[in-house]
């Protein structure tokens, strides 16, 4: 009792009654006849519970349905009370869902796959952070259900007495079993289908963000983990909250689903928040100091920052053109999900494919959501069946949509089919990519089509050495003349900039006009001194 009249207390404070009694006006107004199951979502901040009833504070955080009880009992008692819902008899049709704002910040509420307890007995709050990597379309499941005693003459053959809900991690046949029996007389109960009610079911696969290093081509990090996906269950009004390739924070309940012989951990969703990795608050102060030295000049701050960048994989003086230009790609890249940014593609011709590798492999690393594409998967999501048996189609993500906000090298050009290089194509000019789910194929009676924006700047080269033989001297040859014919002028164009790069080796002289430049830039000791301080961090803030 004392726990109950806590709950009231806070549902009064927070204004959660208010909300409460407003959604029982909504279900006045509609067609409720018919209703067997009413749903209410109480929004739930812990810290004022705990702090007003520990142990009620408790039951939310650790027996979550325990703490469901307490208030589906208090909202029942102000339905019967205020009479504000005449279709509502029992207080199973009561359907209340607790929506937590947070959890507390401690690491026992963090969800890790080594530590969770293996027993999966454990049904609490847990939250967790990944990056979207898949995602199925919405498909039904039952969200209540009415069931009545099979025998006719028994007081239970109607009325509301026996009613099931979902509850976190509960699969179908777990809400929907055959073997209930009548508590009264012991006969069989049977569904009345007529009350059934469904809800919006979406399934998603995520990464740990950490996980993102995997898929870049270079890492300064000495640390060598697995990473494995997680998959999280989203209903109701949290379906479509998630878009691919965006990082989220889950607050949810771990769940055990079996399979055969595998068993797999599962994240049934109770909230879910946008999440950004925090960037740096300022530039660094080598940087700073530097430009304050080169203020008398338009052009020395840049042309002193390509001569150092990558120092560690290349040497300074060679490819600086090709340096500003990943260095202005680099700088495209944001936080968020604004989608009026412009990316800068890049698209290299050269002769020396091993150095142009070891430098856009060490690019992509400065930026957080740097993917190196590699042969063996897809550039572009792809469409195949959902593996948790709903046999409903799910979405993979694929390297563009997984380096969302950042940078996708997708390596040789020529590498690629005629029909990935026309589709590469139209992403470049469209910033979209769309994917056809025929419903036959996935038991859905009709087709659908998703539309994804793909905010990526995409990196590639030509090889003309490995590419053809038939160009003509590289030393003596000017863009213009180059043989591209091996890919179409117009996937050409569609690329931001086209860089050509002649430099066959590190002991090529640079051309005069470049090597006056810089001389004129590095006219102190103070200057070139601070320019050998700089390191990979200073780069990457």
């Amino acid at each position: 009792m004392k726990m109950k009249e806590a709950a009231l207390i806070y549902l009064d404070k927070s204004g959660g009654l208010q909300k409460f009694v407003n959604d029982c006006k909504s279900y006045c107004n509609e067609s409720s006849q018919a209703c067997a199951v009413f749903r209410f979502l109480i929004l739930v901040n812990p810290s004022d519970i705990t702090e007003l009833d520990a142990t009620l504070g408790n039951y939310i955080l650790h027996q979550p349905v325990k703490g469901t009880q307490i208030f589906q009992s208090v909202c029942f008692t102000a339905v019967k009370t205020l009479s504000l819902i005449q279709q509502i008899e029992t207080e199973a049709q009561m359907n209340i869902v607790l929506k937590l704002t947070h959890l507390p910040s401690l690491p026992c509420y963090i969800l890790s796959l080594c530590k969770f307890p293996f027993d999966y007995t454990t049904q609490r709050f847990y939250v967790a952070e990944g990056i979207v990597i898949a995602m199925s379309i919405i498909t039904k499941y039952t969200q209540g259900a009415k069931f009545v005693c099979s025998e006719e003459t028994c007081q239970f053959s109607e009325g509301f007495q026996y009613i099931r809900v979902h509850t976190a991690g509960a699969t179908e046949s777990a809400t929907l079993r055959n073997d209930f029996v009548c508590s009264l007389c012991m006969s069989p109960l049977k569904e009345d289908k007529k009350y059934r009610v469904l809800g919006d079911k979406q399934v998603v696969e995520m990464i740990d963000s950490k996980a993102v290093s995997v898929f870049q081509g270079f890492s300064g990090s000495k640390t060598h983990l697995r990473f494995q996906s997680f998959t999280v269950f989203l209903r109701d009004e949290l379906s479509n909250e998630m878009k691919m390739g965006n990082q989220y924070k889950i607050i949810g309940i771990p769940i055990c689903m079996q399979s055969y012989l595998q068993a797999t951990i599962c994240l049934e969703a109770n909230s879910v928040y946008p999440s950004n990795s925090p960037g740096p608050s300022c530039i660094s102060e080598k940087f700073q100091y530097l430009l304050s030295l080169t203020s008398n000049s338009c052009w020395k701050f840049t042309a002193l920052l390509a001569d150092s960048f990558a120092s560690k994989v290349l040497p300074s003086g060679i490819y600086n053109i090709l340096k500003l230009s990943i260095m202005l790609s680099l700088v495209q890249t944001i936080d968020g999900d604004d989608k009026t940014t412009d990316y800068l593609d890049l698209l290299v011709i050269t002769n020396d494919s091993l150095t142009l590798e070891s430098h856009l492999n060490y690019s992509i690393c400065l930026v957080p959501r740097g993917v190196r594409h590699f042969p063996s998967g897809e550039i572009f999501p792809i469409v195949s069946k959902d593996k948790h048996g709903t046999g409903s189609a799910i979405i993979q993500a694929g390297s563009a949509l997984m380096a969302k906000n950042g940078i996708c090298f997708i390596g040789e050009l020529t590498s690629y089919k005629k029909e990935k290089l026309e589709q590469l194509q139209a992403v470049l000019e469209s910033r979209t990519i769309t994917k056809f789910i025929p419903g036959k194929k996935y038991g859905e009676i009709i087709d659908q089509k998703v539309i994804f924006p793909v905010q990526t700047s995409f990196w590639s080269f030509i090889d003309v050495d490995s590419s053809s033989k038939k160009h003509i001297q590289l030393d003596n040859t000017v863009i213009g003349q180059l043989d591209l014919s091996l890919i179409s002028a117009t996937l050409v164009d569609a690329f931001g900039l086209l860089i050509y790069c002649n430099e066959a080796s590190c002991c090529q002289s640079p051309f005069p006009v470049t090597n006056f430049i810089f001389k004129k830039s590095i006219n102190s000791e103070e200057i070139y001194s601070i320019t050998q301080q700089f390191q990979t961090q200073d780069y990457e803030e």
